[in-house]
């Protein structure tokens, strides 16, 4: 549902607002608990039975939006944990949960005739069916749910497609089969499997799916004394609007009080040129493909899936640790913020970074919040400096293809007589398709790409807009790079 602004995504919006005035402002725990009250007035409830159950989950919201441990209290008083020690807080490996008062309990997957059924005289449900669970009452199909093996084969040969397929949205999105169910059929999510790639949270229509936030911990940051960078990921562009530029949106972080802006497309540009090599230099002769992702939640499920070829998923650092890594070495002392799409990447900096090079994660939908809650209009600002660190091919990564897309470009310019085969694949399980079929020797000499997310980074659970007009405004900014090519931003970054 990105692109559209639901009620769901209001009530994040107004959570992440409040969470980062109260962090800016130094609110007490008593006007940080009033929020419910605030954001749900007294009547009538607006979207649940009460409003005394809108505002135990909105609650819920507050404690993930500023990386509490969620547990089970939802009273009046529900925050427990110690203000001051929560502003260091990290977040933990249970990063993405269900809010069991918010769950529906939505049936598991199920097959249903709606009115448009013509009873036709073919009737190919019926005979399809292997349990003789489809039969016709009053010229009308119908299922016994009961009987139904949820085959689908009713769903698939109904030629007026009146036969609908009813399925959970958290699990249908799931790519790695992390969410059950508890005793009562809320859902849950199996932390031992999820790779904190998000989908399930933008699918859920009632949203009782959330991930934890830095905001609270960030806000804290930019109030001391350190240097604060911000890094920001390539699929920004448009995010925040129409008719905000990429300039624009800089300005934006510098007003929030960041000290620094850079581009993640930079460390992109390095990642390509570092892969390129790898690739020319061991493919086929060390290792039969190279696999290629700048996503964590893609890396996780890779290693896995692949088995005894885990070593062909390439080991160069992820554009935002190569990123982060560069600034590290220029300011030692400053503190890094990641700006980007993606709650995977919250998982990569706390617990697959071995150097611990990111010291924040932020999504564009938290960030946005932000500025909401600092009342910077991005659309007005005048900028003061211009994003010009990273080429073509570093700020394509955002893109289904687009790391892809950056790696060939550099082996063609390294090599112009080599022949590279490429494929790639978006969400987990197509993913997992592709990888089978690699370790299976049926991508021999291939370079291949996977994205957890639709689209690519544009379809991130952090993103605001639809992911094809992202994509398209992602294709645009890169094109107006000076940099062709990823080899000059790493000629450029050698002293």
């Amino acid at each position: 549902m990105r692109g559209v602004f639901t009620t769901v995504k209001f009530l994040r919006n107004e959570i992440f607002k409040n969470v980062a005035a109260a962090a800016y402002e130094n609110w007490s725990v008593e006007q940080i608990e009033n929020i419910p009250n605030e954001v749900l007035a007294e009547g009538a409830p607006n979207y649940r039975d009460s409003v005394e159950l809108e505002r135990e989950i909105v609650r819920a919201r507050i404690k993930a939006a500023m990386n509490m441990e969620m547990g089970t209290n939802f009273s009046e008083h529900f925050i427990e944990e110690d203000l001051a020690a929560l502003k260091h807080k990290k977040v933990g490996r249970d990063l993405v949960t269900v809010i069991p008062q918010a769950c529906e309990a939505c049936p598991e997957k199920s097959f249903f005739v709606t009115n448009a059924c013509h009873g036709c005289l073919a009737h190919p449900c019926v005979e399809v069916c292997p349990v003789n669970a489809v039969s016709l009452i009053d010229k009308h199909a119908y299922i016994d749910q009961e009987a139904c093996i949820k085959c689908g084969k009713c769903y698939d040969v109904c030629p007026y497609g009146s036969i609908v397929k009813n399925d959970r949205p958290c699990v249908a999105a799931c790519g790695v089969n992390a969410i059950t169910k508890d005793e009562v059929d809320r859902a849950v999510i199996v932390s031992d499997k999820c790779v904190s790639c998000g989908m399930c949270m933008v699918a859920c229509p009632f949203g009782a799916i959330v991930d934890k936030s830095e905001i609270y911990q960030l806000v804290d940051a930019l109030n001391g004394p350190d240097e604060v960078c911000a890094i920001i990921a390539p699929a920004f562009v448009g995010q925040f609007g129409d008719k905000v530029t990429a300039d624009q949106v800089v300005e934006g972080l510098l007003q929030l009080g960041f000290d620094d802006v850079g581009e993640v497309a930079y460390g992109a540009d390095i990642t390509a040129v570092d892969e390129a090599r790898h690739f020319l230099k061991h493919v086929p002769l060390d290792q039969p493909f190279l696999a290629t992702s700048c996503c964590p939640a893609w890396l996780q499920v890779a290693k896995k899936e692949l088995g005894p070829k885990a070593y062909c998923v390439s080991d160069s650092a992820s554009p935002m640790v190569e990123t982060a890594n560069y600034l590290r070495r220029t300011f030692p002392n400053t503190k890094i913020v990641f700006v980007g799409p993606c709650s995977a990447k919250k998982f990569e900096a706390a617990y697959l970074d071995v150097q611990n090079s990111v010291d924040y994660v932020i999504t564009y939908e938290e960030i946005n919040a932000m500025m909401i809650a600092k009342g910077i209009d991005l659309a007005k600002i005048e900028p003061t400096q211009k994003l010009n660190h990273a080429s073509v091919d570093g700020r394509g990564f955002a893109i289904s293809g687009g790391v892809l897309s950056a790696v060939e470009n550099v082996v063609k310019r390294l090599d112009p007589d080599r022949v590279i085969k490429v494929e790639k694949a978006q969400t987990l399980s197509e993913c997992k398709k592709l990888l089978m079929l690699a370790k299976a020797g049926k991508r021999d000499g291939y370079i291949i790409e996977g994205m957890a997310c639709p689209g690519g980074c544009v379809g991130g659970a952090g993103t605001i807009i639809h992911q094809t007009r992202a994509t398209a405004n992602v294709t645009n900014f890169a094109r107006s790079s000076e940099r062709s090519s990823a080899l000059k931003t790493y000629e450029e970054s050698k002293p």
